[in-house]
This record gives C-alpha cells, sequence and structure tokens, in this order.
C-alpha cells in the first residue's frame, strides 16, 4: 500500500509540473520522443525487411544442405570460378548413393529448374518456374497444396505427366473455371493438374513465390530438358537432423560419402561445394545488425540531447519545491520519500516523451511501401518501454539525491 500511495502522489507531482510549464516541458521532451521514434523506427524497418528478405528465401528450405559446384561462403575477392566452373555437377547416382547411405539425414531429394512457358487453350503463361523432383522433395522442402494432392512414389517412378501448379498460373490459364484435373501443354507436352500450391502472394523480390511455379516428375523433366554437364544441372538437396545444430554431421559425412563416389583420393582438393541455406539468411542477418546499430548511434544521440532536458526539468523542479520539500521532512519524510518522488517524476516524463514516439513509430506501419509490410513487434515496443525508463533513471537520479539530502532547515528557509 505504502508502494502505490507513493507512486500515486509522485505521479500527482509529474502532472502538475507539467501542467506548470507546459512548453518548457514539451520542449524538453523532444528529444527523448525523436530519440525513441529513430531508434524503434529503425529495429521497425530493419525486422520488417529482414522478415521479407528471410521469407523470399523461403523456398530454399530450413536445415538443408545443397551439393552444388560453387560455394556460398567465399565473397567476390579472389574467387577462383574458373576452378569451379570445372567441377563436375550433381548426378542421379549421387543422390541414389547418399539416399541409401546418409545416417545423419531426414530426406535426400534431387531437382531440377528451368524457366518455360505453359499453354492450356488460347491462354498461355509466361516465365513459369518449372521443376522436375523426385518424391522426398515433399520431406525436404515445405509444399503447401492448397487443393488436389502430391505425387505418389508409383507415379515418379513412372515418370507420369502430372503437375502441381500455382495460384497465379491456374488463374491464368483457367480464369473462369476449376484448373485441377485439367490440361495443361508444358513443351508440347501434356500434362494433367492434379494439385494447386497454396497461394504465398508477391515476394520482396518477384522470386521464389510458389504462385509462380510447377513442379513435375523428374522423368517427365527429362524427357523435355537434358540434364547433367553440359545441359540443365541437377541439385541434390539434403535435410538435416533437428538436433544437429549448424549441421556438423552431416557435413562430414556428406563430404566423406562425395568424395568415395567421386574416387577422390586423400590429397585431393574437394571438386564439390555443400551449402547451407542457412549462410544466406546468416549473411542477411549479419547486413542489417550494421544498421541496427547505425540506428542505435543515430537515436542516441537524440536520446542524449533528450535526457539533459529531462535533468534540467528536474534540477528547476528541485529548485521551485525546496520549500515543500522542507515542510515534508520536517513532518517526518524520509530521504527515501523525496528520493522516490522525484525519480519517479523523472520516469513519468522520459516514459511520456518514449511513448509518444513508439505511437508515431506505430502510425507508420499503416503507411503501405510496396510489398514491405512494416509491423511493429512487442519486442521493440518493450525495447522502446525500458530505454525511456532507463533515460529517467539516468537523468533524475541526481536532482532526485540532492533533493533527499537537503537540509530540512535551511529548505524551509528557501524562498
Amino acid at each position: 500500500m505504502l508502494f502505490f500511495k507513493l507512486s500515486w502522489e509522485s505521479f500527482r507531482f509529474a502532472i502538475a509540473a507539467l501542467k506548470t510549464s507546459l512548453t518548457r516541458t514539451i520542449l524538453s521532451l523532444l528529444g527523448v520522443t525523436i530519440g525513441i521514434f529513430a531508434i524503434i523506427a529503425v529495429f521497425t524497418l530493419v525486422d520488417s525487411l529482414e522478415n521479407n528478405i528471410k521469407s523470399s528465401f523461403s523456398f530454399l528450405g530450413t536445415n538443408v544442405m545443397r551439393v552444388d559446384r560453387f560455394p556460398y561462403a567465399n565473397g567476390p575477392q579472389d574467387y577462383p570460378w574458373w576452378k569451379y566452373f570445372r567441377r563436375p555437377p550433381g548426378t542421379v547416382a549421387e543422390y541414389e548413393f547418399l539416399q541409401q547411405r546418409l545416417t545423419s539425414a531426414e530426406a535426400v531429394t534431387i531437382a531440377a529448374s528451368a524457366n518455360t512457358t505453359v499453354k492450356a487453350g488460347s491462354n498461355a503463361y509466361q516465365g513459369m518456374a518449372l521443376t522436375g523432383a523426385v518424391y522426398s522433395y515433399q520431406d525436404v522442402y515445405e509444399l503447401s497444396i492448397e487443393e488436389g494432392r502430391y505425387f505418389t512414389p508409383s507415379e515418379i517412378n513412372a515418370s507420369r505427366n502430372l503437375a502441381i501448379i500455382g495460384r497465379e498460373i491456374a488463374n491464368t490459364l483457367y480464369p473462369q473455371q476449376e484448373a485441377l484435373g485439367k490440361p495443361i501443354k508444358i513443351r508440347g507436352m501434356k500434362f494433367t493438374v492434379i494439385g494447386i500450391f497454396e497461394e504465398e502472394g508477391e515476394g520482396l523480390f518477384g522470386g521464389g513465390s510458389k504462385d509462380e511455379a510447377c513442379l513435375i516428375p523428374y522423368g517427365a523433366f527429362t524427357k523435355m530438358y537434358y540434364t547433367g554437364r553440359n545441359g540443365l544441372e541437377p541439385v541434390i538437396a539434403v535435410k538435416g537432423m533437428e538436433e544437429d545444430i549448424g549441421l556438423v554431421a552431416l557435413e562430414n559425412e556428406m563430404t566423406g560419402l562425395l568424395r568415395a563416389k567421386r574416387g577422390l583420393k586423400p590429397r585431393d582438393e574437394n571438386n564439390f561445394a555443400l551449402n547451407k541455406t542457412e549462410f544466406i539468411q546468416n549473411a542477411i542477418g549479419s547486413v542489417f545488425d550494421v544498421i541496427s546499430i547505425a540506428g542505435w548511434v543515430i537515436g542516441g544521440f537524440s536520446i542524449l540531447v533528450g535526457g539533459f532536458g529531462i535533468a534540467n526539468i528536474m534540477f528547476v523542479s528541485v529548485r521551485e519545491r525546496t520549500n515543500i520539500i522542507g515542510i515534508q521532512k520536517s513532518l517526518g519524510a524520509k530521504n527515501y520519500f523525496i528520493l522516490f518522488q522525484f525519480l519517479f517524476e523523472s520516469i513519468c516524463l522520459s516514459l511520456i516523451g518514449g511513448i509518444t514516439g513508439i505511437i508515431i513509430v506505430y502510425f507508420l506501419t499503416f503507411i503501405q511501401l510496396g510489398t514491405l509490410e512494416i509491423v511493429l513487434s512487442i519486442s521493440n515496443i518493450v525495447l522502446g518501454l525500458g530505454v525511456s525508463t532507463i533515460i529517467g533513471v539516468v537523468s533524475g537520479i541526481v536532482p532526485a539525491t540532492l533533493a533527499a539530502r537537503m537540509d530540512p532547515v535551511e529548505a524551509i528557509r528557501t524562498t
């Protein structure tokens, strides 16, 4: 009860101080408001942009390792692309070899892709992302089928001319009717639609969306395209165990098996690259970490100015209420009571500035920036309130301490 009484009385003092010199208070709180706005706005934009970019690469899967010729990790400087270019691509034989022998993987798949045009009657869709895949493709990559079904193992093994298409393709080819079960033509070959992917919407970079994709059996794909060294290169992808943090065990096992399959000697360099899809997300996260630091620096200066403004208000408030402090002490008020009054007032003033900044950021989330969806997260709200509270404590601790240590007799004499 004592805590609530002290809080309520301190709150009343804070409101009274605000009303006494409203213009001075608003100008002083402007620094905190701008500082919190700058920090939270930058963090909100960074988080929203990072989430949108990562979702654009969601088609690569999570906890997945790919067998490629070119590694992801190396930068543009001293990148020996000519050496990587001579490396052999993955093969179906290697896929079957890994599938039979890997013990650190949940699933192994192989797929090849190409951009082409799909037709249905007089309608056509250009730029479709066509992928030929095996049955285990659904175990490595997340596939959300809204209508219809996935391929059966027998359909994959028989290379049946069946297709799963994206929603945008379905609406383009069959705008007035249901596309499920209807025929489509790809490079002159007739396919039957057995499934439609769940609509995803356009990604931040306009690519990787299942709305523009078509999935067919791998055998049917090889009837239309030559795959291999001088054709379209298939990609072997392996999904690791959840408990394999960093895919360390999977990487070591895959390295040994691929070296054995390709007949590499102990001193021979690997002629393949094992790329983790998380590398792209980690690289994106590193870039946005730098941007976040810049946000702290930009907002930090404004908060520093706002902190000095609040400290100035508190020093003035202590001087104006010196006589009242003396009376309170003469009536038995303890030092911590006086300290708590002014400290609470400082925190209250800082929180008002912080909340105002957060409210401004919230209204900015309603602005549409193309396909970028801006979301003010709970964590950023808590961060803004936390920083405001800390600024209030730091700015008010010295004036509050001076007020608490005043001599009651000298304070009462002050006019």
